[in-house]
């Protein structure tokens, strides 16, 4: 299929973007654009690529071109060094409105060994990683994550996080034991049911099945490690205060050091 790339750019509001004369920031975009699009042919050259510059509003921009496309891929400025994604506040508004899976991509992300192939046809490494929450995994997330590791011939990790109830305070700490137990079976239940659908319909897709207390932010930030791609859901909700992407998805991906793929579902 086809690949575009967007540059959206709107000096509003910005003091380090006032004086620059539109015209001239088109021709920094157009440059920009066009840099990328001869790269890209010599790398790939059956690659259908073209290009398109606008000076209107990012997210909106972003926004629309994603409900067009089969994937939206957004990119991180990398400030500071720091290991993570940094996903800043258009990345973040994106993530918040679109109806499509969303990619996000840090800066020098780990690839193959194939990645100082001169032809530039490298592939990434590692397996696809989907963070599940049993009580709403979204049949979306799953067919996204097991869609890519059929593409990739790659094995998928499914892992969920789960947390003991609070409700038992000292006084029951004699029955915690058996608790955890069954808390941990019920969970790894849930997982399979889950994953019953999707490993029927995709056979040759090998998975492992990772199922434990603990915080799921956490554990997707370590998988994150040896993984190619983190795959984490969205729910479509509206707050008074507008869409946000939930408190476990925010925080894969500022800290994930593989790719993360959004996915929103009902």
């Amino acid at each position: 299929m086809p690949l575009r790339l967007l540059q959206a750019w709107c000096g509003d509001g910005d003091p380090r973007t006032l004086l620059v004369d539109p015209a001239v920031a088109r021709g920094w975009g157009e440059r920009t654009l066009g840099t990328a699009e001869r790269r890209l042919r010599r790398r790939h050259p059956t690659l259908d690529v073209e290009t398109a510059w606008t000076s209107n509003d990012a997210v909106e921009e972003l926004c629309a071109a994603g409900d067009e496309a089969e994937l939206l891929v957004l990119g991180s400025r990398g400030l500071g060094g720091l290991a993570g994604f940094l996903a800043g506040s258009v990345s973040l508004a994106v993530l918040g409105r679109a109806r499509r899976p969303v990619v996000l991509v840090r800066p020098h992300t780990h690839q193959a060994s194939g990645a100082d192939d001169p032809s530039g046809a490298e592939e990434p490494a590692g397996e696809i990683v989907i963070g599940l929450d049993v009580a709403s995994p979204g049949d979306e997330v799953l067919a996204f994550g097991f869609a890519a590791a059929d593409r990739y011939g790659c094995g998928l990790r499914a892992l969920h996080s789960w947390a003991v109830p609070t409700i038992y305070g000292p006084d029951m700490w004699g029955a915690l034991p058996l608790l955890m137990t069954e808390v941990a079976q019920d969970a790894r239940r849930a997982l399979d049911e889950a994953l019953a659908p999707w490993t029927d319909k995709y056979p040759d897709v090998p998975v492992v099945r990772e199922c434990h207390q603990g915080r799921p932010a956490q554990a997707l930030a370590e998988a994150s490690r040896d993984a190619r791609l983190i795959v984490v859901g969205r729910r479509n909700r509206s707050a008074r205060i507008g869409t946000h992407i939930g408190a476990v998805t925010h925080a894969v991906i500022h800290h994930s050091l593989a790719p993360v793929a959004v996915v929103p579902h009902d």
